[in-house]
């Protein structure tokens, strides 16, 4: 219910770039195509998600699909593991397939005292199970712990003094920073928030100090293929149910 699908495209000559919007009860489809028109750039978005698979903490399909968007008929992204499909209707082998990098990811997330996501630190790495709990001890002692598909790799005691802060901890073998704050959670004069930013490059302290979360689903493409060193960022927001 309400799925929806945002493609952004960045002309770095200018520093400009534009927002398209596949409204939910078009995506609802579950495959099809819409092409934008641009000035002189035309851009197609293919998707197919009538045999998706999803994964039981998160709305994003895990097998099964594709998503594809063309430029001028030159193939610029692909996601998914239906790629085959793609070069079928593009009429193109495995060669074509650009080199896309998954860059961040953003998740709203509910509970009491679990919140469940999952992630993917590297390239095509393994998917890892995220669980953050924030309980009690003693029933007046607040603390956090994140745990890793089961293991527990982090552990904040006296949380309402340490409402803000940052720990590494390591997952594929690659230090990954944790960024929380759940200020929100204790002092705030209505019920927010927390925030919690995983990243795997040193440029977490820019991007949790600019404000501006990734979007979900975020693709950089170059022609090199790199990252331009900005890792993998997975920000959760974090929301108590009463």
């Amino acid at each position: 219910m309400g799925q929806s699908l945002f493609v952004q495209i960045n002309d770095p000559t200018n520093n400009s770039f534009s927002k398209h919007e596949i409204k939910s009860n078009l995506f609802s489809k579950r495959k099809g195509s819409k092409t934008i028109q641009t000035g002189s750039v035309s851009t197609d978005i293919l998707w197919d998600l009538s045999s998706a698979k999803y994964g039981s903490s998160s709305p994003e399909p895990i097998e099964g699909f594709y998503l594809a968007v063309t430029m001028n008929e030159e193939l610029i992204l692909v996601l998914g593991d239906m790629d085959q499909e793609v070069y079928k209707k593009m009429n193109c082998s495995i060669t074509c397939s650009p080199n896309s990098v998954f860059v961040s990811k953003t998740e709203h997330v509910f509970g009491k005292k679990v919140y469940a996501t999952s992630a993917q630190f590297c390239g095509k790495g393994q998917v890892h199970e995220i669980l953050i709990e924030c309980d009690q001890i003693g029933g007046d002692d607040p603390f956090l712990s994140i745990r890793i598909d089961g293991k527990m790799v982090m552990k904040v005691k006296r949380l309402q003094w340490k409402f803000r802060g940052n720990y590494t901890v390591l997952v594929d073998g690659l230090p990954v920073e944790v960024y929380w704050d759940v200020y929100s959670w204790f002092f705030g004069k209505v019920m927010g928030n927390a925030v919690f930013l995983f990243q795997t490059c040193l440029s977490a302290e820019r991007l949790w100090g600019s404000g501006q979360p990734a979007m979900s689903w975020s693709g950089h493409v170059g022609k090199d293929g790199g990252q331009s060193g900005l890792g993998f960022s997975l920000v959760v927001f974090a929301w108590k149910n009463e």
